[in-house]
């Protein structure tokens, strides 16, 4: 009997176990900053990807506050009234645009290349447009503005896309 027992404590013990080793697992996944055994763990026993890997979350969570900041401020540019006195808005939304696209850029190392020099010609396509619009406004000025804007939309909707699978809140929506 007492033998029985016993393994009937093992049993139930081993069910204890998983859940506490998951529950462990997660909070050190979840956990920000600084490195822990379970986090290290992979990396010494793995291949170097693997390593890389370990240490990617840190860069990819600042590369996907860069990115969520981008989409912010291609959101507030595409949302701006296109009209006479416009143009400082124009001017500041776009220096914007070109600030966070520059951070994205710094973050992302090498990744998204294509993407992010054709936001780039966008963003430079628009100051084009916003300065045609400034020293002559008409109704073609406008027009041509209103297309780069939804150029800088465009192409900051294929970077986000480019960049979905390392920051999967980034999604393509800014190109309406």
């Amino acid at each position: 009997m007492r033998n029985l027992r016993g393994l009937m404590l093992s049993r139930a013990a081993w069910k204890v176990v998983p859940v506490a080793l998951g529950t462990g697992l997660l909070v050190a996944a979840c956990s920000s900053g600084g490195t822990s055994g379970a986090a290290t763990t992979p990396a010494a026993t793995s291949s170097p990807a693997s390593a890389a890997a370990s240490a990617a979350p840190t860069a990819t969570s600042a590369l996907c506050q860069d990115v969520a900041a981008l989409r912010a401020s291609v959101d507030k540019l595409k949302h701006v009234t296109i009209g006479r006195g416009t143009a400082d808005e124009l001017k500041a939304d776009v220096a914007d645009v070109q600030t966070k696209l520059s951070a994205v850029k710094t973050q992302a190392h090498g990744q998204a290349q294509a993407q992010i020099s054709a936001m780039e010609d966008s963003i430079a396509k628009l100051q084009s447009a916003v300065k045609t619009l400034t020293s002559n406004f008409s109704a073609s000025a406008v027009s041509g503005t209103v297309s780069a804007v939804r150029g800088v939309a465009a192409s900051a909707s294929s970077l986000l896309g480019a960049l979905s699978k390392q920051c999967p809140s980034a999604t393509a929506s800014p190109s309406t």
